[in-house]
């Protein structure tokens, strides 16, 4: 079944029209959504028209006009702003709208109590690469979430790239550290690759398009064989030669708890937006 068959009789809404939104709503219609389907709710109207020029979908300045018939509204809206979000949209949205946030950190029942509780939510944690029908989203569903609301959602973000359901809320903010932040990991390696290939003295454009091409190739590889990352590696460790070099430096250097620390870094500081940004009782 295609994402437009799951969504046939679905109206989307998101709030708020950043890169997140962009991301979801490029892979959607690239995989068949049709664009009559989507608004967006998005105050700059740069911005606005944008969205208009890029994707054809409907946009809007505030939610008065375009929120009553929504189905599915995705709250594509940074942390510190979602509370608020959420008391301007309590009375517009239909009380059998599904919510989707994809804010970092917001649990679902801090949601479903801005919203006047009662509410189907779903978390979810993309990241960018959703944009290129290349995304890694993990999605955590409240009891009010129907199965049918359930297939929706998945069709929404299995638009953008693979989608997995974590069944423990607490295990979102590792899913967060992980896949959502994860694409600038691997930026800041192929910056940091490049950069100690220029030192080298290739020259930048070189450099650039080796580092960029290794990190594609390699997570081709890692994604369509279907074997592990470790065995991967040491297929390619040749005793004694350049990797080994390369692979005893990093270690030495103590990279694995380099990147231990950097997740757990991230998952902490996903725990604690929700405490930053409001707890789920009292009125938003």
């Amino acid at each position: 079944m295609s994402p437009n068959d799951s969504l046939a009789s679905s109206r989307i809404l998101f709030i708020g029209g950043g890169n997140m939104a962009r991301s979801l709503i490029g892979g959607m219609i690239a995989r068949g959504v049709a664009a009559n389907r989507i608004a967006v709710v998005e105050p700059v109207a740069a911005a606005r028209e944008s969205l208009t020029h890029q994707f054809g979908v409907t946009v809007a300045e505030t939610a008065n006009s375009v929120a009553a018939d929504a189905s599915v509204a995705v709250l594509a809206v940074k942390p510190q702003v979602m509370r608020s979000v959420c008391a301007s949209l309590r009375s517009l949205l239909p009380s059998k709208a599904l919510l989707v946030s994809v804010a970092a950190g917001i649990r679902s029942d801090q949601i479903d109590a801005w919203m006047g509780g009662g509410r189907a939510v779903v978390r979810v944690m993309p990241n960018t690469p959703a944009l290129l029908g290349a995304g890694a989203a993990g999605l955590f569903a409240n009891d009010k979430v129907s199965q049918q609301q359930r297939t929706e959602a998945e069709a929404l973000m299995e638009s953008t790239g693979l989608v997995r359901w974590i069944g423990e809320e607490g295990l979102m903010d590792a899913v967060t550290a992980l896949s959502g932040s994860g694409p600038a990991y691997v930026f800041l390696l192929a910056e940091a690759m490049q950069a100690a290939a220029e030192s080298q003295g290739l020259p930048a454009d070189t450099a650039r398009a080796l580092a960029a091409q290794t990190v594609l190739g390699a997570a081709r590889m890692l994604t369509e064989s279907g074997e592990d990352a470790a065995e991967l590696r040491r297929r390619v460790t040749s005793p004694n030669g350049t990797t080994q070099a390369a692979i005893e430096s990093f270690e030495a250097d103590g990279f694995r708890g380099m990147v231990d620390r950097a997740i757990d870094a991230a998952t902490a500081r996903g725990r604690s937006l929700s405490a930053e940004f409001g707890d789920a009782g009292g009125d938003a």
